[in-house]
């Protein structure tokens, strides 16, 4: 079972010990939020860099329900994009400046109905409910959703065969942000409820560099502005692998008992990890080489790719795809996946005749 995290808006997040006999779904602490996440997070809206029309949209929202008085009425949101892009840091975010709490979790932890009951149960007025891939959400757990969302009641079914009847569970108002790498799997009833509907964008190198300099700080290491564009220039526009490409590139100059780190510093510990100018790590470069070396640079099918990567088809869509895609090293035709001249020309691979036809004959259909 998958379960995230509980963020206060007055209290930093606490390691709860206590185990109870409680069979009610909490969500708790990962050992990625205990260990690094937290103190990485933005705590406010001023702190969050990036999505300036996302920004620009909850300061409106958040300032006119505070002024109603009723913290509610900013309506649900929906998030969707690449994983990495600050969809849970935005949640957190929203329940922090109403001054309410926010309830992480992703959708396969809600796998019962008893579940998502307990959880809308327990929410105050003006709570934060997070749900992470929440296209993965079962269609009972879902349509639970649907009373609860509109009209703040849950609809429960009691008693069996004709003796059945359903009973209208008031539970009190709250926010609901659900955040999805998959719009379109979403269904229309579902995504219909959400007040707001915002897509995610990649990040701008400026912006990756206020962050991984945020970032260095947290760290407590010293970082130039050149080493930091190099990092964000294999970020791939999103903040959590600049993070993490961060941390990496801080235990190299530990190890090598460098105290500002340099350019030169930051490319030498990113090539060691294997990430290169564009941000391609090998498994990446792996997916590139067996289109071009298995299906002559294609067109091949998903279901083709996963299977000689020995991978998930979700995996290959959700993880490598939207990267390489938005990179141009990578096309989707009517017939398959294709790999472009820049995907070559990166991989210092010759391209054969025989491709450069299957590729005009590709994007012709």
């Amino acid at each position: 079972m998958t379960i995230i995290s509980t963020f206060n808006a007055e209290d930093k997040p606490k390691k709860d010990n206590n185990k109870s006999n409680n069979t009610t779904l909490k969500s708790e602490q990962t050992i990625l939020d205990q260990q690094f996440e937290p103190s990485l997070r933005p705590q406010t809206l001023e702190q969050y860099i990036g999505q300036p029309r996302l920004k620009e949209l909850l300061k409106v929202c958040i300032g006119a329900a505070k002024k109603r008085g009723d913290l509610t009425s900013t309506g649900h949101f929906l998030l969707y994009g690449a994983p990495g892009l600050g969809k849970t840091s935005c949640a957190i975010i929203i329940s922090r400046e109403l001054g309410t709490e926010a309830k992480v979790f992703s959708a396969p932890a809600l796998a019962q109905p008893k579940d998502i009951i307990g959880v809308l149960l327990s929410l105050n007025v003006g709570d934060v409910l997070f749900i992470d891939e929440i296209h993965r959400l079962n269609k009972v757990t879902e349509e639970l959703l649907y009373s609860a969302m509109e009209d703040f009641v849950l609809d429960i079914s009691v008693g069996k065969s004709q003796a059945a009847r359903v009973t209208r569970l008031p539970i009190n108002r709250f926010i609901l942000v659900g955040a999805t790498t998959r719009l379109g799997s979403l269904s229309s009833p579902l995504r219909d409820r959400f007040t707001h509907i915002y897509k995610m964008e990649f990040y701008s190198h400026d912006e990756l560099i206020i962050i991984i300099k945020n970032t260095s700080k947290i760290l407590k290491f010293e970082i130039s502005d050149e080493a930091a564009l190099e990092i964000a220039r294999r970020s791939r526009g999103t903040p959590r692998i600049a993070n993490r490409l961060t941390r990496l590139v801080r235990d190299y100059s530990q190890h090598e008992n460098i105290n500002i780190t340099k350019k030169e510093d930051a490319i030498s510990a990113l090539e060691l990890f294997k990430v290169d100018l564009h941000g391609l790590e090998e498994s990446d470069k792996q997916l590139l080489r067996t289109i071009i070396e298995s299906y002559s640079g294609g067109p091949v099918g998903i279901e083709a790719i996963a299977a000689t990567l020995g991978e998930e088809k979700q995996t290959v869509e959700d993880c490598y795809e939207p990267y390489l895609l938005q990179a141009g090293f990578l096309t989707r035709t009517s017939r398959g996946r294709m790999v472009t001249d820049l995907a070559y020309k990166h991989l210092n691979i010759e391209k054969n005749k025989n491709t450069n036809d299957q590729l005009k004959l590709g994007l012709e259909n």
